[in-house]
């Protein structure tokens, strides 16, 4: 398993990265018709290519989980179906921990799996919303890194 910053993001690793994307939300997002994530679909393109940093987890050379991270804040975490529960989110999420100071994220509130697995990894819900971030009915959970210096806010 090969974890790399992308420096460069061609058309190819894009559609790459959108085909995990789009299976890991058909295994994790349940709430999400084929309409809904048909439409996301449509503005992932833009997120990875706008997305400060880009780290990529590859196997064999094909993409198998991505994270996008901006100012310290995990703006997605996805990973194909078939990696999940092998230590791989742990590995990417360390890294952005570590290397590039995330220390806070949202989550789908309707996603169990991912709230368990932050809080797992340290992070505590701060602040809910109804809405995800285009206006969608679809509750975000806003979490932050706690540590022994910062009591949960949860």
């Amino acid at each position: 398993m090969r974890i790399y910053e992308a420096m460069e993001r061609p058309q190819e690793l894009i559609d790459n990265l959108l085909d995990v994307w789009e299976a890991s939300v058909r295994a994790t997002h349940l709430f999400l018709s084929d309409a809904e994530i048909a439409g996301i679909r449509k503005y992932v393109p833009e997120a990875l290519s706008g997305v400060a940093h880009l780290i990529i987890a590859e196997d064999d050379g094909h993409p198998v989980a991505f994270m996008g991270i901006q100012d310290g804040f995990l703006e997605m975490l996805f990973i194909a179906p078939e990696e999940r529960g092998k230590g791989l989110g742990r590995q990417l999420i360390l890294k952005g921990i570590n290397e590039y100071f995330v220390r806070r994220l949202s989550v789908n509130e309707q996603n169990p799996d991912a709230l368990g697995f932050y809080e797992h990894m340290g992070f505590r819900a701060y602040k809910r919303t109804e809405y995800d971030g285009h206006g969608n009915p679809y509750p975000l959970l806003y979490m932050e890194l706690c540590d022994d210096s910062s009591p949960s806010l949860s």
